[in-house]
């Protein structure tokens, strides 16, 4: 069953479209919007232009009598001259001649007199000056030139205005902004294709990816094959693999735990009724039959708790950034817990340590010492030595516990550290050294059962674990002195 997709959540394809087409879009706006501006600033100079020449074909009709102050201007313009500078009959063109003094000369005298300057530097090369005005309510282009009129008869400065409407320069301007949204417009829609296009096809591999993972039976766990995959994709591929080995490694480990659990609990439940119906038929005394049932009952105990500290070593094995603990301070807590045992068979116990930091659990560590100090306090001869050394080597640290018994021959020193192998069936489960094992290996480290042999005979056991220290760095010259202190 397919997971209900969250609200909200973009696919990647359409995060790829927005991210590359949006930025597109505002680039293309504010560009049309240039263009735009542009095209008015072109328009305006090309028709201040026409504008200019109006003006100067009107000062060519100019005649002056009299000098300066005295000066009297005459024009006589008719208005079919303009008519030569008028486009396609849209728009229309209105004059004023004046003198400086804003005197009309001739024109249109409800043209507003020129009350501007002339710019520091004219566009052209003449004393002209551009503005925009309101003429008989329609908007008009005004262009003002000074232009200097003199005769056999006279001297002065006109003013002359040439006002025109605006329609062919904002239709103008309307077509040209259409055709250039028109071909932004052509430009998005190529961009747009084009990206959903290389979007569509570089996504296809997550899709396939995908189909197959979705097509896959329940449970199956095995590695995804993909090796056409991008190369962007082969992380995610890998860190899937990587979880779902792990995902294979902790269902294999549960199913073993689920059948040996229920094939070794079944013997103890059995032997139990077994034990009860016998005392309920009278077999045997009632007091010799609650300890044999206390027995069962503690055997059954035991086996439990191992097979859950075995389980519980996997689950702590899954977690990441054990914290640091003090290696040498457990190990010294658990020979205290178990000192009523040592005492109980009467051993000559000595324990060497060195302050040790390790990276894990503290559970972990304390289920590893008691397990072998466990064994080796139960294998060893009454009245014999046991011993405990933990040292450093700066990178790595060496525990080592020895006892004065029988030894072990090889075939079984290999064997012990199984599930359910033990060297004898009626005082252990088999799952004490198998535990140790499992946190030995997950602490990245190695356990052995080695005999000790003197003059050709075999005087004892030692059991080694090595473990890598928290920092291999660090420096176990200064810190502290070693212990040496019977328990």
């Amino acid at each position: 069953m397919k997971a209900a997709r969250a609200p909200g959540h973009h696919s990647l394809r359409r995060r790829l479209l927005l991210g590359i087409l949006l930025p597109v879009v505002l680039f293309v706006a504010f560009n049309t919007f240039s263009l735009y501006r542009q095209t008015l600033t072109s328009l305006n100079t090309a028709y201040d232009r026409t504008l200019l020449a109006s003006a100067k074909s009107i000062s060519e009709q100019l005649d002056v009598k009299g000098y300066d102050e005295n000066a009297e201007l005459r024009a006589t313009v008719p208005y079919s001259a303009l008519e030569a500078f008028e486009a396609d009959n849209q728009s229309q063109m209105f004059y004023r001649v004046s003198n400086l003094q804003g005197e009309m000369v001739s024109g249109f005298s409800e043209l507003p007199v020129w009350r501007g300057t002339i710019p520091d530097r004219p566009p052209y090369a003449a004393l002209v000056d551009f503005y925009d005005d309101r003429f008989r309510d329609r908007d008009v282009r005004v262009a003002v030139l000074l232009q200097p009129v003199a005769s056999s008869s006279g001297r002065a400065m006109a003013v002359i205005q040439v006002a025109e409407t605006l329609e062919v320069r904002e239709t103008l301007a309307l077509q040209i902004l259409w055709n250039t949204l028109l071909r932004q417009a052509l430009l998005v829609a190529v961009i747009a294709f084009t990206v959903v296009l290389v979007v569509q096809r570089a996504t296809n591999p997550v899709r396939k990816l995908s189909h197959q993972l979705q097509a896959r039976r329940e449970g199956d766990l095995s590695p995804i094959a993909a090796p056409s995959a991008p190369r962007e994709l082969q992380p995610l591929i890998d860190a899937t693999n990587e979880v779902m080995q792990r995902l294979r490694h902790l269902l294999r480990h549960q199913k073993r735990f689920v059948r040996d659990a229920s094939h070794q609990l079944r013997t103890p439940l059995a032997v139990l009724k077994t034990q009860v119906q016998s005392a309920l038929r009278g077999d045997v005394e009632p007091v010799q039959a609650l300890h044999e049932i206390s027995d069962t009952v503690d055997r059954a105990t035991q086996l439990a708790n191992q097979m859950l500290a075995l389980a519980k070593v996997e689950q702590l094995r899954q977690q990441s950034a054990p914290p640091v603990t003090r290696f040498d301070e457990v190990l010294r807590t658990v020979a205290l817990e178990i000192s009523p045992l040592i005492a109980q068979r009467d051993l000559d116990f000595g324990i060497h340590t060195e302050p040790t930091y390790m990276q894990a659990h503290e559970w972990m560590l304390r289920e590893l010492s008691r397990n072998l100090l466990h064994n080796a306090v139960r294998h060893a001869p009454e009245r014999s030595e046991l011993t405990v050394d933990l040292r450093t080597d700066g990178r790595h640290v060496a525990l080592t516990i020895s006892d004065h018994g029988p030894g072990i021959d090889d075939e079984l020193a290999t064997r012990l550290f199984q599930p359910f192998s033990a060297g004898d069936v009626r005082t252990g489960s088999g799952l004490g050294l198998a535990i140790c094992q499992e946190i030995v290996l997950a602490l990245e480290g190695s356990i052995a059962l080695t005999n000790r042999f003197e003059g050709g005979c075999i005087t004892g056991l030692d059991a080694v674990v090595r473990l890598p220290l928290a920092h291999p760095w660090a420096d176990n010259t200064n810190t502290g002195q070693a212990a040496q202190s019977p328990l």
